[in-house]
């Protein structure tokens, strides 16, 4: 008998929780622009890694992983990976650290932030010596063209994403440390307040 109240009280901490996280991950509005902050797009990245890019037939996989976002004072956000190698089917060898910086475009059929002309600004080695050849940049570089053309650095909630459908996308940049999207109308009559974070 005792069993039942503690897993009704699990349960709706679980609730709970899982109400918070929402609200978290949220956007936020004012006037006609929609921002993101670095914590959820991170949060998005992390649930999004490691990714595999192939080149000539498969005998080389290029992994990265580990993403970290910093959203600097500028117009482009900064974005390091783990990076790691396998040629032949074996298995990946770390290859090093790579940072880029990149502009910020929004793609209305993906309901999301995308990186714009990314471009390799650092790589550090995993091991003493090593470095980045010219065909391994040239694969990194095939991976953030395909990446930065397909796929979000972070999604709009497909709710909010709808309600947004109709309207045009005016400019996309990092500002204060937020993803930020200016559309042509205010969205404060259009996007129900419940949907959006504080």
């Amino acid at each position: 008998m005792t069993l039942r109240p503690l897993l009704l009280r699990l349960a709706a901490s679980a609730a709970l929780i899982a109400v918070a996280v929402g609200a978290q991950a949220a956007p936020s509005i004012s006037g006609k622009e929609l921002s993101v902050g670095a914590a959820d797009v991170q949060q998005y990245l992390d649930g999004s890694f490691p990714r595999t890019q192939s080149a000539l037939g498969g005998l080389i996989n290029m992994t990265m992983s580990h993403p970290q976002l910093s959203l600097p004072q500028g117009s482009r956000l900064d974005l390091g990976f783990d990076v790691a190698v396998a040629t032949a089917g074996g298995a990946p060898a770390p290859l090093g650290k790579v940072k880029l910086s990149s502009g910020l475009r929004y793609d209305a059929q993906t309901q999301g932030f995308h990186l714009d002309q990314p471009s390799v600004d650092d790589f550090t080695p995993a091991n003493n010596g090593g470095r980045l050849d010219s065909n391994t940049r040239s694969l990194l570089n095939a991976f953030l063209v395909d990446y930065a053309r397909r796929e979000p650095i972070y999604r709009i909630d497909p709710t909010v994403a709808a309600v947004l459908g109709a309207l045009q996308v005016q400019s996309a940049q990092v500002r204060d440390g937020r993803l930020v999207v200016t559309f042509n109308q205010s969205l404060g009559s259009i996007v129900p307040a419940g949907m959006l974070g504080d």
